[in-house]
């Protein structure tokens, strides 16, 4: 089986210049440990330019997952969304909508968060909020696709092994 390989980007222009800690950043670390070997793990000011450079050499470097955390609001440097989709070739809604749709059940400002999730050669890249407590809310509602979107992206479309009323467990994206 296969070693799905992580990194974490943090956009965030305090947390860059070490004025704020990346709460959120470390938070995805933690939880991303669960399905994944972590990489690399980056903080980087909301520059579009740096941040879409930094995920290309991870999708180079063959990273499977690459998760962001910030940047995904209305702000004036509120970028991530653009630079994903930039980046992507294939956006997958849903998973940005379901992430949405559980925020909305703890804060009505989930109704204007702008995360992407999407794919990019044999990379699924997921925006997360800047905020702790939305990792916390949202990292379980993709987690248990994550296997399987990556075994889709390389091509393992295989499906009638898989039981999808049972999520797929952590770790487990050989069906």
């Amino acid at each position: 089986m296969p070693t799905m390989r992580a990194a974490i980007l943090t956009s965030s222009d305090a947390g860059s210049r070490g004025e704020r800690e990346d709460l959120s950043g470390q938070r995805l670390c933690e939880l991303v440990q669960e399905i994944a070997e972590l990489s690399d793990y980056q903080v980087l000011p909301d520059e579009p330019v740096e941040l879409e450079r930094q995920i290309w050499r991870w999708i180079r470097q063959g990273i499977n997952l690459v998760v962001t955390t910030g940047s995904t609001g209305l702000g004036p440097r509120d970028v991530l969304p653009e630079v994903a989709r930039r980046i992507i070739d294939r956006e997958i809604p849903g998973m940005a909508e379901a992430m949405r749709s559980e925020s909305l059940k703890h804060t009505p400002f989930g109704m204007i968060s702008r995360q992407v999730a999407g794919v990019r050669e044999e990379t699924l890249i997921i925006n997360f909020p800047g905020s702790p407590a939305a990792i916390d809310e949202l990292w379980p509602v993709v987690a248990p696709v994550v296997p399987h979107v990556l075994n889709l992206i390389r091509g393992e479309t295989r499906h009638d092994a898989l039981d999808i009323d049972q999520p797929v467990p952590p770790g487990d994206f050989g069906v």
